[in-house]
């Protein structure tokens, strides 16, 4: 049975390996989508100022990876958004909503989507994840939807795909709130040395929302279509359920950030 994630995850040793995972520090621009928060890390700027390489994105249709998009192709010479099917309750929903919002904010710099498969159904078995049974409500505690491995199925084709079509760097949008063993620097830092290593090459993970939380994101987010993500476990008719637990973190969300949520669910309060 898949249950909470283990307490006490091990910090792996500084390696000196061939990749890096980067927690970048987002700009601050009064007038580029009303941008609200600022962060103590310096390691890298989010977005550069003028990048000269093209950068690929992890993105599943959520508002986060979409907004890290959004600001992305305002900056790049071009992006790669890479989405990866795992076979979830809810991908097929996700994928309509991920390309209106793709559509919505194509810029010449936009490549198409690339869908690579990763099928997990076999690991996860009748999961809630897999059949909707017993999804996680709204008010459920923040590690409830965990899902064991989760980032090492998501980020281990990326990678391999970044390096095959030389691009050095993989972006993706998980926030300070994440509790998952799989979200942290180490596992960041170490995974992309252990693929980059595999591989022969250099590809960097950049997680430049690293020490944000959901209203942060929703701020920065201002004035795009955000009405085109999807943030739900349990889709009904095609739309957010609004009970489940990730409509509960997005509607929390956007009430944090002062902002209307633009999302239909079916179930509003």
């Amino acid at each position: 049975m898949i249950g909470p994630p283990p307490r006490g995850y091990p910090a792996t040793p500084a390696s000196a390996g061939v990749a890096i995972s980067r927690l970048c520090s987002p700009a601050l621009d009064a007038d580029a989508y009303n941008w609200g928060v600022t962060t103590h890390s310096s390691t890298c700027s989010w977005p550069p100022a003028a990048p000269t390489t093209p950068l690929a994105i992890l993105v599943s249709g959520g508002l986060d990876s979409a907004v890290l998009l959004a600001e992305a192709v305002r900056v790049y010479p071009a992006v790669y958004p890479l989405y990866v099917r795992v076979g979830l309750l809810w991908e097929t929903v996700e994928r309509d909503y991920l390309d209106r919002f793709l559509a919505a904010v194509h810029t010449p710099a936009l490549r198409p989507l690339q869908i690579l498969d990763q099928p997990a159904t076999d690991l996860y078995g009748p999961h809630w994840s897999v059949t909707g049974d017993g999804s996680p409500a709204a008010d459920a505690p923040n590690d409830a939807d965990f899902l064991p491995g989760r980032n090492v199925l998501l980020l281990a084709k990326p990678l391999i795909w970044c390096h095959l079509n030389g691009i050095s760097e993989v972006a993706t949008a998980p926030l300070a709130s994440n509790p998952f063993p799989d979200a942290s620097p180490a596992f960041y830092d170490g995974f992309a040395d252990l693929v980059s290593r595999a591989v022969g090459g250099r590809v960097a993970i950049l997680r430049p929302y690293a020490n944000l939380l959901k209203p942060d994101v929703v701020r920065r987010g201002r004035g795009m279509p955000l009405e085109h993500t999807f943030s739900c476990v349990r889709p009904i008719d095609r739309r957010p359920c609004g009970q489940c637990i990730k409509c509960g973190e997005r509607r929390r969300g956007f009430a944090a950030a002062g902002i209307v949520d633009p999302t239909d669910y079916v179930n509003d309060e």
